[in-house]
C-alpha cells in the first residue's frame, strides 16, 4: 500500500439511471465491510460512485449480471478476490518522495557503528519508486553497489509488486532522479526506446513480497533499523492505526526509526512512538539523542 502508497481515489460521478448494473445502498455496504475487514481501508459513503465504476469493470469480466452475483463468487474465487481488493485500491507514488525522509536516512545510516547489516522495511512499496528510492540512498551513503542494507518491500496489490520487481520505468518516471544517478543505478538502451531498468545490483538489495497489514502473522521478521510506512495509515480508522503501530513497534531496533507520511499525526498512539520531527517517530523506550 502507500508512497509507495495505497490510497483511494474518487472517479466522475456515475448516475444511477445511467449504470449498467443496478448498485444498491446494501451492496456498497457489502463491499464496504469486505475491503474494511480484509484490508483495513474504511471508505466513506463519498467513494459509492469509485466503486461501482471500479467494480462494473471486474462485472464485465466475469460475465456477472449483478452485484449480488460477484459478491457471492469472490467467496469462492481466491484469484478474483486478490484482483478484487487491486480494483480498489490505487497506487500513487515516483522516486524520492518527500525527499527530506531519504536525507534523515542517509544520516541513520551513517550513525550506525556496530557494522550490522542496515535493514529497511517499505510497507507500501507499490510500483517499487519508494524501495529503489532507498535502495539508491543506501548506494549514495556508502559509496557502493553492495552497501550493508537489506530493502523488505511489501504491498496488499500483487499487480503492482510484480511491476516493482520488474524494475522498469519510462522516461518521465525517472525524472526527478538526478542525471548522474540515473547513469549509475538505470540501465537503457536505444533499442528499449523509453524504458530505464534498474541495475541488478539495485535489485538484489530488495526482496518483494505480498504483505496485508490486516493479516494475523506478517512474513516480515525484525529488527528493522527502518519501517516506512507513508500515507497509508491516513486511510485505516484510529482503532486500526493503533493495532498496527502496536505490531511495528517491536519490530523496530531500539535505535530505529519510523517514516510516515506528512499528514499523518499518530498523537493516539503516544504511549507507543514519539516524534523526532519531519514524520520521523521513534520507539517510546527509544534512547534519547
Amino acid at each position: 500500500m502507500g508512497d509507495v502508497k495505497k490510497t483511494l481515489s474518487s472517479l466522475p460521478t456515475v448516475s444511477p439511471q445511467t449504470r449498467e448494473f443496478p448498485f444498491s445502498s446494501a451492496d456498497f455496504e457489502r463491499v464496504r465491510k469486505l475491503i474494511y475487514d480484509h484490508a483495513g481501508i474504511a471508505l466513506s459513503p463519498a467513494k459509492q460512485d469509485m466503486v461501482y465504476s471500479r467494480l462494473a469493470r471486474r462485472l464485465r469480466a466475469c460475465g456477472d449480471t449483478s452485484f449480488g452475483q460477484y459478491l457471492v463468487r469472490l467467496e469462492r474465487d481466491k484469484k478474483e478476490w486478490e484482483t478484487f481488493i487491486n480494483s480498489l485500491t490505487t497506487n500513487l507514488t515516483s522516486f524520492f518522495r518527500e525527499a527530506h525522509h531519504f536525507d534523515i536516512l542517509a544520516e541513520q545510516m551513517k550513525r550506525v557503528t556496530d557494522k550490522h547489516v542496515f535493514r529497511i522495511w517499505c510497507c507500501a512499496a507499490s510500483t517499487g519508486e519508494e524501495p529503489y528510492s532507498l535502495a539508491i540512498t543506501a548506494c549514495e551513503t556508502f559509496s557502493s553497489l553492495n552497501p550493508p542494507v537489506q530493502i523488505l518491500a511489501s504491498d496488499i496489490d500483487t499487480s503492482v509488486l510484480a511491476q516493482g520487481e520488474a524494475g522498469c520505468y519510462r522516461r518521465d518516471r525517472v525524472d526527478r532522479i538526478p542525471p548522474g544517478q540515473v547513469s549509475r543505478y538505470f540501465t537503457h538502451a536505444a533499442s528499449d526506446g523509453d524504458q530505464y531498468t534498474v541495475r541488478p545490483e539495485l535489485r538484489r538489495l530488495i526482496t518483494f513480497r505480498c504483505i496485508n497489514l490486516l493479516s494475523p502473522s506478517w512474513s516480515a521478521q525484525g529488527p528493522f533499523d527502518a519501517i516506512f510506512c507513508r500515507n497509508v495509515m491516513i486511510y485505516f480508522d484510529k482503532p486500526t492505526q493503533y493495532g498496527i503501530l502496536k505490531r511495528f513497534m517491536p519490530l523496530l531496533r531500539p535505535d530505529g526509526q519510523f517514516y510516515a507520511g506528512h499528514s499523518e499525526s499518530f498523537l493516539h498512539a503516544a504511549d507507543l512512538l514519539r516524534s523526532r520531527g519531519r514524520t520521523v517517530y521513534v520507539r517510546m523506550d527509544a534512547p534519547q539523542r
